[in-house]
């Protein structure tokens, strides 16, 4: 009975391991191909973080938390960054580029144009603040 509970434990372990090990690289490869993407974008401006943000009009929970949560970023940095939004289901093209497979999704990129986060789903105003690396300023 004891061995059978602890043999359950380890396939569950080693279950969530792989899961986390193949999300891990998924995003490594969402990171690797918006690498050549970043200047495609006529709206960019290098030297800038910025937040390339992937949505849908019918996208729920991007009308009613994630576009929210960064107007509000915009309110409170201005010109500090910039956000290049990008509705996936009229650009299905970039979107499939960028590796895209739900909205919202969002791509932060580093003041020297390399991709540096991505997140799938919804993600807070301070967590993209952080990653923006611009802790300084308070929300």
């Amino acid at each position: 009975m004891n061995l059978e509970i602890v043999e359950r434990l380890a396939i569950a372990i080693l279950i969530t391991s792989l899961a986390g090990l193949a999300y891990l690289l998924f995003n490594r490869l969402a990171l690797k191909r918006a690498e050549s993407k970043v200047g495609q974008f006529e709206t960019y401006r290098p030297g800038l973080p910025t937040l390339v943000y992937f949505t849908t009009p019918t996208c729920a929970p991007c009308k009613t938390v994630q576009r929210p949560a960064i107007q509000r970023l915009i309110r409170q940095m201005g010109q500090a960054f910039q956000v290049i939004e990008i509705d996936a289901s009229r650009q299905p093209e970039v979107a499939q580029a960028w590796g895209v497979v739900s909205v919202p999704t969002t791509f932060v990129i580093d003041r020297q144009g390399r991709p540096r986060y991505v997140n799938h789903g919804v993600v807070s105003a301070e967590k993209l603040l952080k990653q923006l690396e611009l802790e300084d300023y308070v929300i």
